[in-house]
Parts: C-alpha cells; structure tokens; sequence
C-alpha cells in the first residue's frame, strides 16, 4: 500500500509538474512522458490496483480478491479504452508513438 501510495504520489506531481489536468473528466492538455509515466501509460491505475490488493490483504477475506478481475474489466473496457481513444483523436501520432513505446500496465 506505501508503494501505491508513492506511485500516485509521483504520477500525480508528474502530471501538474507538465500543466495537465488529473483528473480523467477533464482534458488532457499535453501527453506526459515523464516520471511514471515513462514505464506505464496508467501508472495511477496501477497504484488504485495495489491499494485495492493491499487493503483486501487487510481485511483478509476472499471476495475482494475474487471480485479484482471484474473490476480490471471494467476498468480496462470501460475506462482505459475509451481515454485511450479520446487521446489517439486528440494527439495524433504523439500519442500513438507513445503508446508505441511505453506498455499500458507494466
């Protein structure tokens, strides 16, 4: 859960540091490549994953674990796709050579 938290951290710095907006409901005012974001397209994704596993270690139970891929599906495909899209339409080739070089996840 502390790397989740310093992950965020870092993306979120990252993000205001290059003039951007962080929150998904707003514009995208420039692709950032640096930071975090220099290994993972969704590095803030990543670190709302590890939180959520890390707290479902807390509480020690089954379902959450059990639940985990539904809610990857539904960020994936009902998220992720659809930023990625609006990004490809709005950036163009910046955004397609930078998905290019730099995985979605890891």
């Amino acid at each position: 859960m502390v790397g989740s938290g310093i992950l965020a951290t870092w993306g979120v710095v990252t993000l205001r540091r290059a003039g951007t907006n962080v929150r998904p409901d707003q514009p995208a005012l420039v692709i950032v490549v640096e930071g975090p974001f220099r290994f993972s397209r969704n590095p803030l994704y990543l670190a709302l994953t590890g939180l959520y596993l890390g707290l479902a270690m807390l509480i020690n139970t089954a379902w959450p674990p059990l639940l985990l891929p539904v809610l990857l599906a539904f960020l994936h495909w009902g998220v992720i796709r659809r930023e990625e899209h609006y990004l490809e339409a709005k950036f163009g080739s910046t955004y397609l050579n930078y998905k290019a070089r730099v995985r979605r996840w890891l």
